[in-house]
């Protein structure tokens, strides 16, 4: 609490979005409202650093991009108010102690971006970044969400992934046919472009998060509109860290032994490794397994790599995490075993009959090739 009220916060600001006129916004997302009179323009009562906002675009025309005419180009403008302080001398008379003062200053920045275009789809697919995209995705699941409802949030999100995997195999030509009609193969892992690939378990996750599952679930609206709140704000990388958690394997809490694994309990015995550091963005769980050897110390010691990694974490984050440190086989391990949802069927309702992201994956396999015929 102390450091969200001590940061610098401007106030009373107004973005503005321009673009060159091959292409122009389609929508914004943020927590901002819209200028009554002009096209792009956004205010915004307060902000700080960690304030994100987005923007998807589409062409003015069926055109599209010229290789004849200039790179596309996008202007942002953004004014705002800050206080900053101000040293001036104390009038004479008294002493000449120097007294910190404050004044209110209006300011402008100005960022002009141009970018390059790609020549064809595989050079569009080489530049995806799966965060940002999962940004956009989150932005427009919530607003579906509050217009339609939940259910119709998660069927946009299902069929975004459909088309996009439809689209990537066709562009590759990697759809095989049987007798010339029905499809027998449709690569759903994205094997030829690694950019794409994380966005299936990216997809998996956020369809198992609490933001998109029904109130007979157990969510409480309440806490879908925290959650609505909280990542319509996050920038694209703690939101990622948000939507699919980063899990790190550590030998002992000095020795870092593999950066990431996927979020399951198979991930977690082939390992073999007896401490996991998990990092959720709101939450961090240290879990060490019940296999692991009693001398090592728990929890944690203040001077070891583990915690210094933890300490970091806390200082660099817009919201301070919860942590929590669980001895497998003696604590109550559900805190940690919810987040290993690779294994759990994708509406969140427990395990799965089969493995949950397998099962996912075998589905979007389905929907492809019926999408292809």
């Amino acid at each position: 609490m102390y450091r969200m009220l001590s940061r610098p916060y401007a106030f009373g600001c107004i973005l503005r979005v321009r673009t060159s006129s091959e292409f122009k916004v389609g929508h914004s997302y943020g927590h901002f409202f819209p200028d009554p009179q002009y096209e792009n323009v956004q205010h915004i009562i307060c902000c700080d650093s960690f304030a994100t906002y987005a923007y998807d675009f589409e062409f003015a025309n069926s055109v599209g991009f010229s290789r004849h005419t200039d790179a596309p180009v996008v202007q942002i403008a953004f004014q705002y108010s800050i206080v900053v302080p101000q040293d001036e001398a104390s009038d004479g008379g008294s002493n000449s102690a120097t007294r910190s003062k404050f004044t209110l200053k209006r300011r402008l920045r100005i960022r002009t971006l141009q970018y390059g275009t790609a020549a064809n789809i595989n050079e569009l697919y080489d530049g995806v970044d799966s965060e940002s995209i999962l940004s956009i995705l989150v932005h427009k699941v919530i607003l579906a969400s509050l217009e339609q409802g939940v259910r119709e949030g998660r069927m946009l999100l299902h069929d975004w992934l459909v088309i996009l995997t439809a689209q990537y195999n066709d562009a590759y030509k990697l759809v095989q046919y049987d007798n010339g009609t029905s499809v027998s193969r449709v690569d759903v892992a994205f094997l030829q472009c690694p950019q794409l690939q994380p966005l299936p378990r990216l997809v998996f996750a956020l369809l198992r998060n609490p933001l998109l599952r029904f109130h007979e679930d157990g969510v409480h609206p309440d806490y879908r509109i925290y959650l609505q709140c909280l990542f319509s704000a996050l920038e694209p990388t703690s939101l990622n860290q948000a939507i699919y958690p980063v899990l790190t394997s550590y030998a002992t809490p000095d020795k870092q032994a593999y950066p990431r694994h996927s979020l399951s309990r198979a991930a977690l015995i082939t390992s073999g490794s007896p401490i996991f550091f998990l990092d959720a963005f709101t939450n961090l769980i240290v879990y060490y397994s019940s296999t692991a050897d009693p001398s090592l110390p728990f929890p944690p010691p203040h001077d070891c790599l583990l915690r210094s990694m933890i300490n970091r974490l806390k200082q660099e984050r817009s919201i301070t995490p919860k942590l929590t440190f669980i001895r497998g086989g003696q604590d109550d391990a559900s805190a940690f075993d919810n987040y290993l949802i690779e294994e759990q069927d994708v509406d969140g309702r427990g395990i799965s009959s089969v493995m949950g992201f397998v099962s996912f994956l075998e589905e979007i396999t389905r929907d492809v090739a019926e999408y292809l015929k």
